[in-house]
């Protein structure tokens, strides 16, 4: 996908009805030693560090539960959609454990560091629209008879982006993600370095002409 030219939003949804991710099998794990365990968990780890580092846009489709792990696999995406009947929580802590894929630092990032510690030391799990309520996914959508309403709000999400200049919202997803994480004079530097690369592409004209010709733009990403 991280290579694919054609590809210019990645979704993630479940083929399980009712979960979106369940998190680790506690029955395999209980079955390794500690460095397996170990060994596991940064394996895991790297998985959503590679998923977060996708240049296109990606979507996390939550029809139904998303727990642990599978609450850090959406946290790895950019774009996160829920039924509201879907339920989600970093619930590792009662389990003897705590988030090991990345949940301790992208969920402080998402909801605030209040939030995120009340959430992971309770290990509690939240709805679809409280998730809402406080900025963990974007948006909230009563579920359908097919159970797969986040999905299709997902798919509208991604038809809305698809349509703008590739190159454009690639550059705009590094330069808010490396931005993020440095302070304000160092990010206006990422955002400048990042319009740099967008300036020469042939995006950016076409986009130019077809403003001053009142017509929609044809994008071609390069």
């Amino acid at each position: 996908l991280r290579f694919d030219e054609k590809v210019r939003v990645v979704v993630f949804k479940s083929q399980v009805k009712g979960v979106f991710c369940a998190g680790a099998d506690l029955k395999e794990r209980e079955k390794m030693d500690d460095a397996e365990v170990g060994l596991f968990v940064r394996r895991l780890r790297n998985l959503m560090d590679e998923i977060a580092a996708l240049p296109v846009p990606t979507i996390a489709a939550i029809d139904g539960y998303a727990l642990g792990g599978g609450l850090e696999l959406a946290l790895a995406c950019d774009l996160r959609v829920a039924a509201s009947s879907a339920k989600m929580g970093l619930i590792e802590t009662t389990r003897g454990l705590l988030p090991g894929a990345g949940g301790t630092q992208r969920l402080p990032r998402c909801v605030g560091i209040g939030l995120a510690k009340e959430l992971i030391f309770t290990g509690r799990q939240i709805d679809g629209q409280q998730a809402f309520s406080m900025g963990l996914v974007n948006h909230s959508v009563p579920q359908n008879s097919e159970g797969d309403a986040a999905y299709q709000r997902a798919l509208a999400l991604a038809k809305e982006i698809l349509p703008q200049a590739p190159f454009a919202v690639k550059m705009g997803k590094l330069a808010i993600n490396r931005g993020m994480e440095v302070d304000i004079a160092s990010g206006m530097a990422i955002e400048g370095m990042c319009y740099a690369q967008n300036i020469p592409t042939r995006d950016r004209q076409e986009g130019m002409a077809a403003f001053r010709e009142k017509r929609p733009p044809r994008f071609i990403g390069k």
